[in-house]
């Protein structure tokens, strides 16, 4: 059962825990390959890939873009797709970074869309506990990780 000491919000700025680094309980490296990817590449990863399914929602669905709700789709597809395949999404692997299941192994096709659905209602990945993982991550259990 999770409590309100085990999660935060990006509100509460830096984890005053006990815990030297996001990702220790995890058993994942405080820095390199495998550690717990941090907000600043997080957010360039994000920017990205919204950009991006904004140009491709404006190049192949601009008949149907009049509400943003397609930038939506494209962005959701983006995610599904290439989180399915490959683990990680164009901002990620620009940014170096994977999407993976607590095994270290790149998540699925059901992970990844389960995953992207609860990222686009936003709330929760802003609700995050200290080891940087939104709820949409502890949902499918999975971890944002740097590969580089």
């Amino acid at each position: 059962m999770i409590s309100r000491q085990d999660m935060g919000s990006w509100l509460d700025g830096a984890s005053q825990g006990s815990q030297p680094y996001p990702g220790r309980r995890l058993g994942r490296p405080a820095e390199g390959p495998g550690s717990i990817a941090r907000f600043p590449a997080r957010l360039v990863a994000l920017v990205i890939d919204w950009v991006l399914a904004v140009v491709l929602a404006g190049l192949f669905l601009a008949p149907w873009n009049g509400s943003g709700l397609m930038n939506l789709a494209v962005f959701f597809m983006i995610s599904v797709l290439m989180v399915g395949f490959f683990g990680r999404t164009p901002g990620h692997w620009i940014m170096g970074l994977q999407v993976q299941t607590m095994k270290g192994r790149p998540a699925g096709f059901g992970t990844a869309a389960l995953r992207t659905l609860l990222l686009c209602l936003v709330i929760p990945a802003l609700i995050a506990d200290e080891d940087q993982r939104g709820l949409h991550d502890r949902a499918v259990d999975t971890v944002l990780v740097r590969v580089r």
